[in-house]
């Protein structure tokens, strides 16, 4: 472990607050509460301990990060220990003058979150009143204040008929990238699965809808898109590998080698309030249990991707299996890839398109939020 390579990102989940309740949400069903937030002084030495580590990037996430009334003083920090910066947001907690404290603190890029390409399903899907009406007003706020803009737009079975309109979206506010994100089945998606699985009709045609978009918004528009899981054929290199290029501190402190790790059970995750930043990087059981390539059974062992996909995803597998140490269903040579396609079929067939929102204590579906007043 001595000659690891240092992270290349942190991704600081400040806080598991925020006015959506997006039904694909990545945060665990148990939602941190905010008195248990790391504090502002506390943020500030994880900085400091990911800048000394090598750490180039951080990205201030949620929840809703600009719930946060310290995330400006954390902007300035993280610039202050030269490292880039993006706040990854659903923008209805912003307005001018917040965002120009923001640019003002030395935030480097935005990445903004769209439900839809209209208010109805945009409004519906993140069960947030008068959202997309605020999105759109946020998006040309970024741009006429200089910084660069990606649109993150999360699609699935409700959406996916939308696709080219998302793009025509995106070009109307002028942004420099899209990420055309396929919900992945984790935390509230894994709740939520039988009202967002996309058919294989639907997929297929989507992915006629990108390369189109990519040829004729070449020059325009950076199109970042991949092939859903559940329809793939090898599994995907998860975040780089685990614990080779990507860490995650969540709202309390825990330190994970991806966003969606602490749906694995029996795994004991660090925080940066007990343990040195680098110290958990480099030595914590969680994060060696799946790095490298020493961990992996057959057939993962002797493929000649091993050092691709490193195994790919840890916590889909354990999500279809029941254990984390073996191959990814996505791959069609895992035992369990017919029942990741079987799951898909029956659950892209199924009836219902109501969802259970990202609530405190999970409750169904039910109206939607009204907008909360400006912090």
């Amino acid at each position: 472990m001595n000659a690891l390579a240092p992270p290349l990102a942190l991704l600081a989940e400040l806080t598991h607050r925020c006015p959506l309740q997006c039904p694909y949400c990545s945060n665990p069903l148990a939602l941190e509460r905010a008195s248990n937030e790391l504090s502002t002084a506390e943020w500030k030495r994880a900085i400091d301990e990911a800048a000394a580590m090598g750490v180039l990037q951080i990205h201030f996430s949620g929840g809703e990060p600009t719930a946060r009334r310290d995330l400006e003083e954390l902007v300035a920090y993280a610039r202050a220990a030269g490292l880039y910066s993006n706040l990854i947001t659903s923008g209805v907690l912003l307005d001018k003058n917040r965002l120009k404290a923001l640019c003002d603190a030395g935030l480097d890029h935005v990445q903004l979150s769209f439900q839809d390409s209209d208010a109805a399903g945009g409004n519906r899907i993140g069960g947030y009143a008068g959202g997309h009406e605020k999105k759109l007003a946020v998006a040309k706020l970024v741009r006429q204040a200089g910084l660069p803009l990606t649109l993150n737009f999360v699609v699935h079975r409700q959406n996916l008929h939308n696709l080219p309109a998302l793009f025509d979206l995106a070009v109307d506010l002028d942004a420099h990238r899209v990420e055309i994100a396929h919900v992945q089945y984790y935390g509230w998606a894994l709740k939520n699965r039988a009202a967002l699985m996309p058919t294989r009709e639907q997929i297929e045609a989507a992915v006629k809808t990108v390369e189109e978009a990519r040829q004729r918004l070449k020059g325009i528009l950076v199109i970042d898109a991949v092939v859903p899981d559940y329809y793939a054929k090898r599994p995907k290199s998860c975040m780089g590998g685990w614990g080779r290029q990507f860490l995650n501190i969540s709202p309390s402190g825990k330190v994970l080698p991806c966003h969606a790790a602490e749906t694995i059970t029996g795994l004991n995750f660090d925080s940066v309030r007990q343990r040195g930043l680098a110290d958990i990087w480099q030595n914590s059981e969680a994060f060696n249990r799946y790095r490298g390539t020493d961990w992996m059974p057959e057939p993962c062992r002797s493929c000649d991707r091993r050092e691709i996909d490193w195994g790919g995803c840890r916590c889909q597998a354990f999500a279809i299996t029941g254990k984390a140490a073996v191959a990814d269903p996505a791959c069609g040579l895992s035992s369990a890839h017919a029942d990741l396609v079987g799951i898909a079929e029956i659950e892209s067939a199924a009836q219902t398109d109501a969802f259970v929102y990202r609530r405190v204590g999970g409750a169904n579906a039910g109206p939607l939020k009204e907008p909360v007043p400006q912090p």
